[in-house]
């Protein structure tokens, strides 16, 4: 299966393919048409696994079908006359700031050449920017619950011309008290609606919640993250920062057949400092992240995909693109933030029945991000060092 087969509108899948996807995740492949044929769905998803763009593919190209309707709604403007502006078709609720972020950039990625506008609204930052947004207009919008219900005490936004809700990681959502938010935004809704309703567990709670807002859904359900993470050989080490590099050095040494390594940074100017310090040992490598061009990252990964180049430096967002056969290693330079993440980089080994092994690096400030790792897996990582020279189990 493409995403060709998919029936995704050109200007969507033009995007998509300069991403380099090619073959949608399981979600994706389930999902998206479920989604594109305008029912209500529940879908049972981790973090990492794609689900993110089964449900702003379809919610695009919706509103790009929709596009030569008048989609406006008259607001009073600065000096009190009426002005017309893009009303809100699309409201996607996510729990925490990060989340909303990540979505922006899928709907900007997959977006592009929609003219399709989005707005994204989180607390803990001062309003105007997404005021001055809001009042600009747009077609979708992402938001935590909190400052959604502020900005629509204040009159900035209207939802009541949505056609698309998601309902993004509800039982996050649970976990973080923000059911009784949601229980207020619902009513300010349209009844008639398309609906897709997102969690990776389904406690009674959240059953309950999806019941009284979903109609007749198509239930989607996909293999749940601890058993693709079983299929993968783990390594530990703990190791201080400033030891990384050379840790880092001697185990590519050790491990000369392997021929493709992804190394993960959490950072641009630490992908660009781990190359520096890679190419000074003689050892190939090129970074690739948000601050380089597109040519710059498509040449990078054209280098490691064809072996020209052994390894790749990336963050988790330039990294979202990779595709690469027969990727034997990645390794964890950098903790990620977020424990889903860590499923979402080693998973890029280990394809299609190839063995794979993903090595991290934690140092001691790192702790509490893999207490958070292994808790999401169910896997405890047995570390394998002392020092860099006990480097038994490679």
């Amino acid at each position: 299966m493409t995403f060709r087969e998919l029936e995704i509108a050109e200007p969507i899948l033009k995007a998509i393919c300069e991403k380099g996807y090619e073959k949608p995740t399981p979600i994706q492949e389930k999902g998206i048409p479920v989604a594109l044929g305008g029912g209500d769905m529940l879908g049972i998803a981790q973090t990492g696994t794609g689900k993110t763009a089964t449900f702003a593919i379809p919610i695009l190209q919706h509103l790009l079908a929709d596009r030569s309707k008048e989609n406006c709604l008259e607001t009073q403007g600065n000096k009190g006359h009426l002005v017309k502006r893009r009303a809100i078709k699309a409201l996607i609720l996510t729990p925490t700031r990060e989340l909303a972020i990540q979505i922006g950039e899928n709907i900007t990625d997959y977006g592009k050449y929609t003219g399709i506008k989005y707005a994204i609204i989180f607390g803990g930052v001062k309003q105007g920017p997404q005021t001055d947004q809001l009042q600009a207009g747009v077609d979708i919008l992402v938001a935590t619950p909190g400052r959604l219900l502020d900005l629509i005490r204040q009159g900035y936004v209207d939802l009541s011309s949505i056609t698309h809700f998601v309902l993004d990681e509800a039982d996050r959502m649970l976990d973080m008290g923000f059911i009784h938010d949601i229980k207020r935004i619902l009513p300010k809704l349209p009844v008639k609606r398309q609906t897709l309703f997102f969690s990776a567990t389904m406690p009674p709670a959240i059953s309950s919640l999806s019941r009284s807002i979903l109609k007749n859904p198509r239930r989607v359900e996909v293999t749940p993250v601890s058993s693709i993470v079983e299929t993968i050989e783990q390594y530990l080490y703990y190791v201080e920062k400033q030891e990384k590099k050379d840790l880092l050095i001697k185990l590519l040494a050790e491990k000369e057949e392997a021929s493709s390594v992804l190394v993960f940074s959490r950072t641009k100017h630490g992908a660009d400092k781990i190359a520096r310090i890679l190419c000074k040992a003689g050892i190939g490598s090129e970074a690739i992240h948000g601050n380089k061009s597109q040519n710059a990252r498509q040449k990078a990964l054209s280098n490691f995909k064809s072996h020209k180049t052994r390894v790749l430096i990336a963050t988790d967002i330039a990294a979202r693109g990779i595709d690469v056969n027969q990727l034997e290693t990645v390794i964890n330079y950098d903790l990620p933030d977020v424990p889903e993440t860590y499923v979402h980089r080693i998973g890029r080994t280990g394809r299609a029945g190839n063995s794979g092994k993903a090595y991290t690096f934690c140092s001691q400030d790192e702790r509490p991000m893999l207490k958070d790792i292994q808790k999401l897996t169910g896997r405890v990582l047995r570390p394998l060092n002392a020092g860099i020279g006990e480097m038994s189990g490679l």
